[in-house]
């Protein structure tokens, strides 16, 4: 199967300037054109709310709804009814933790357990819960940036309400033990939560994993456009998640997320979601291709990954080049590739890492570390990455 090429983002501008090559994925991936398509039809042509009963306009919208519910819980073999749309992982994170809390205070059980590298859209929520008394333990990522199911395994108490790990890192790419921590976890109460922001439609195992309980998503990880996500709240038995709603009014997503449903980005999902599945293989094959391109190209530049690379996605590479300083290396790049030196979300702070400090890298590589990602169909000009930060460090 050829997987289908992506807007000509490197096209150039007006005026007629170049763009560098785009290596943000883990930031954005750029709308995929078939998906950009059903997302215009809803805008232009069936525009109807999918909560209007009486006319032909909200059905068609309701039954693309339907559909896109389908398709997103076909790609963690949930249910259907077990898929709550929302802005995207963040709000879904939010929900997941936030909304257990109530039930966690009702039944005596504020014990949480996550990890130190997880994104600040769970760490954030869990430092809410610890001011309102919930007892949040931080596991330590092992030195390749990946947390031990056995620390996981050994951290659980009867009181423990919750568990969250991430699926794979937006920094390093290094994927998570999901299944063996699900594993760990039978037989136990807690509540599992993946933040799968990188993984949805990427990595397909780990997610259907009947044992996981809340799975965070994001459209715009995938070709969807930004402004949609989904939690899949699975059921235990015929027990849905005990979650309350962080919102009220309208009682649409069964009461937990409140609004008129924006049926085109909706689409959106639901379309990227079926073509992530469908082309999965490919497009890791083409990025694991591309993958083992940029790490050959740096390696006579003495490059150190940060993170185990046997663990890390096709998708990522999160590298630090001796002597070599992030923001010169993206300044002196800035023609040739658009890449980051962290997550998107904190890009405007100027703190380390915290996913790196954890980690327990020395001052100079989290300093130096830079992260490339990208999609299936990228080009990337690795060869040329390497000669300008070659020359950076004789400076």
């Amino acid at each position: 199967m050829t997987v289908a090429s992506t807007p000509d983002i490197n096209a150039p501008l007006a005026g007629g300037a170049s763009r560098p090559v785009y290596l943000d994925y883990n930031a954005t991936a750029p709308v995929d054109p078939r998906v950009a398509e059903e997302v215009l039809r809803f805008l232009t042509e069936e525009f109807g709310n999918a909560g209007s009963r009486t006319h032909g306009y909200g059905q068609v919208a309701k039954h693309r709804v339907i559909r896109a519910r389908e398709e997103v819980a076909a790609a963690v073999a949930a249910k259907p009814d077990e898929v709550i749309f929302t802005s995207g992982a963040t709000e879904s994170d939010n929900l997941a933790i936030l909304g257990l809390a109530a039930h966690g205070e009702a039944v005596g059980r504020r014990h949480i357990i996550s990890t130190q590298i997880e994104h600040k859209a769970v760490l954030e929520p869990l430092e809410v819960l610890s001011e309102r008394g919930f007892e949040v333990e931080l596991i330590a990522p092992e030195p390749g940036g990946w947390v031990s199911p056995e620390a996981v395994a050994s951290a659980l108490r009867p009181d423990t309400l919750l568990v969250s790990v991430m699926a794979v890192n937006n920094e390093t790419g290094v994927i998570q033990p999901i299944e063996k921590i699900a594993q760990a976890l039978e037989g136990h109460e807690a509540f599992f939560h993946v933040d799968a922001a990188q993984a949805f439609g990427k990595l397909v195992a780990p997610l259907q994993h009947p044992r996981v309980d809340l799975i965070a998503v994001s459209g715009h990880k995938i070709g969807a456009p930004k402004g949609i996500g989904a939690l899949v709240t699975r059921r235990r038995g015929y027990r849905r998640p005990p979650l309350e709603p962080l919102m009220r009014g309208g009682g649409q997503e069964r009461g937990l997320r409140p609004g008129t449903l924006p049926v085109a980005l909706i689409a959106g999902l639901g379309t990227a979601t079926s073509l992530a599945l469908e082309e999965a293989g490919d497009r890791m094959a083409a990025a694991e291709r591309i993958k083992v391109e940029v790490l050959a190209a740096l390696a006579p530049l003495g490059v150190e990954v940060n993170g185990d690379p046997d663990r890390t996605v096709a998708t990522t590479v999160n590298v630090s080049i001796p002597g070599v300083d992030s923001e010169a290396a993206i300044v002196a790049l800035k023609d040739v590739a658009a890449i980051s030196n962290g997550s998107a979300c904190t890009s405007q702070s100027y703190e380390p890492s915290h996913v790196l400090v954890a980690a327990g890298l020395s001052e100079d590589r989290i300093a130096g570390a830079l992260r490339l990602s990208w999609g299936a169909a990228s080009t990337v000009p690795a060869d040329l990455i390497a000669e300008r930060l070659r020359s950076l460090m004789h400076k």
